[in-house]
C-alpha cells in the first residue's frame, strides 16, 4: 500500500510552469506593493493593517520559495534561483541552512532519535528522565510558546542563521550575510531617520509572518493524535498519514500560507506543487481523514500545552501530566 500510493501521488508532481510563474511573480508584486502602501500611507491604523497583510505575504512567499528548493517549482530556473537566494537573505532563511536541514526533516519525520533537527524537538518520557535540569531547561526554551512567537529571532535568526553557521561555516556562510544584510536595513533606517518606516514596513511584518510561519511549522509536527516511531520501525508513508497534520482554516489563510496546511500531503511527495495539494487531498482517499488541527485558539492551545512522548501510551504528553 504504501508503494502504491507514493506511486499514485507521481500524477500530481508535474508543475504547470506558466501557472508557477504566475503565482511567482503575483505574489512578490503583491507584497512589493503592500511595502510601497506603508512607504506612502502615514496613517497609523492603515500602516498597522497593511503591515499585517504584508507579514501574512512574506508567509505566502515562504512556501513559494519552500516549493522551489524542494524543486517542486521553476526547477532549474535560473532567475528563480537568485530571487529565492535573495528573498532567504532578506528573511534570515539562508538556501544552505534552508536545505541542510529541512532536507534531513524529510528524511526522517518524526524518527524520535532526530526529531531535533529540522524541526522543534521532542523528547521521550525516558529521555526526560535522564535529561540534566540544564537539559530540561533547553528544551522547555525550545518549545516555549515565546520561543515560537518570535521565531523572527529564535527561529530564524539563531536556528537558521547563527547555528547554521556555526555548524558548517563554509557551507552556511550565506547565514552571516543574512544577518550582515538585515542589520544593514537598520542602520540605513538610523541614519536616514527612518525608524518609524523601519518597523511598519520590515519588523513588524517580519515578525507576523515569522510568528505565523514557526507556529504552523510547529503544528504540522506537533499535534494531540500525532504518532512517533522509533528509527528501526519507521515508515515513509506512515510519518506523511499519522506524524504529520492537516491544518484546516479559511480559504484566505490557505491562500496566504500556501496550501501548507495540506501537509500531509506534501511529505508524502514533496514534488507536488503547492498549488496542486488540495488537488491531490481530493483525489487520493488515503489523504481524506488526516489527523486534523485548525487555527483557532482552543487548538492552538491544545498543541502548545504538549510536551513529551510516551512510547508506552503511545501519545503526547501535555505538560500538566509531566509536572
Amino acid at each position: 500500500m504504501n508503494q502504491d500510493l507514493l506511486q499514485r501521488t507521481k500524477h500530481f508532481a508535474n508543475e504547470k510552469r506558466l501557472l508557477s510563474w504566475w503565482y511567482v511573480v503575483s505574489s512578490f508584486a503583491i507584497t512589493l506593493g503592500c511595502f510601497m502602501a506603508i512607504v506612502i500611507v502615514d496613517h497609523y491604523i492603515a500602516r498597522f493593517l497593511l503591515s499585517i497583510t504584508m507579514g501574512l505575504l512574506l508567509v505566502r512567499l515562504f512556501i513559494l520559495f519552500h516549493d522551489y528548493y524542494h524543486q517542486a517549482i521553476l526547477y532549474r530556473s535560473k532567475i528563480a534561483n537568485v530571487l529565492f537566494w535573495i528573498y532567504g537573505l532578506l528573511t534570515l532563511t539562508p538556501a544552505s541552512a534552508w536545505r541542510e536541514t529541512h532536507n534531513f526533516h524529510h528524511a526522517r519525520t518524526s524518527v524520535t532519535e532526530f526529531s531535533n533537527i529540522g524541526s522543534f524537538k521532542i523528547m521521550t518520557v525516558n529521555e526526560w528522565n535522564a535529561a540534566s535540569s540544564l537539559a530540561r531547561l533547553s528544551y522547555r526554551l525550545q518549545r516555549h510558546p515565546l520561543t515560537i512567537a518570535f521565531g523572527w529571532v529564535t527561529v530564524f535568526m539563531i536556528g537558521m542563521c547563527i547555528q547554521g553557521f556555526t555548524r558548517k561555516p563554509r557551507e552556511n556562510w550565506d547565514g552571516l550575510l543574512a544577518i550582515g544584510v538585515n542589520a544593514l536595513l537598520l542602520i540605513s533606517a538610523i541614519y536616514f531617520q527612518q525608524l518609524e518606516l523601519y518597523f511598519w514596513a520590515w519588523l513588524l511584518p517580519s515578525l507576523i509572518g515569522a510568528a505565523l510561519g514557526s507556529y504552523i511549522f510547529y503544528a504540522q509536527h506537533n499535534f494531540p493524535t500525532m504518532k512517533l516511531r522509533a528509527r528501526k520501525d519507521w515508515n515513509y508513508v506512515h510519518a506523511a498519514l499519522h506524524s504529520t497534520s492537516f491544518i484546516r482554516m479559511p480559504k484566505i489563510m490557505h491562500w496566504f500560507t500556501g496550501n501548507i496546511g495540506y501537509h500531509h500531503v506534501h511529505h508524502a511527495n514533496h514534488r507536488i506543487p503547492f498549488y496542486r495539494l488540495p488537488e491531490t487531498m481530493h483525489a487520493l482517499v488515503e489523504f481524506q481523514t488526516p489527523h486534523e488541527t485548525s487555527l483557532r485558539p482552543k487548538d492552538i492551545w491544545s498543541c502548545l500545552r504538549l510536551a513529551l512522548w510516551d512510547p508506552e501510551q503511545q501519545r503526547m504528553l501535555t505538560r500538566s501530566e509531566i509536572a
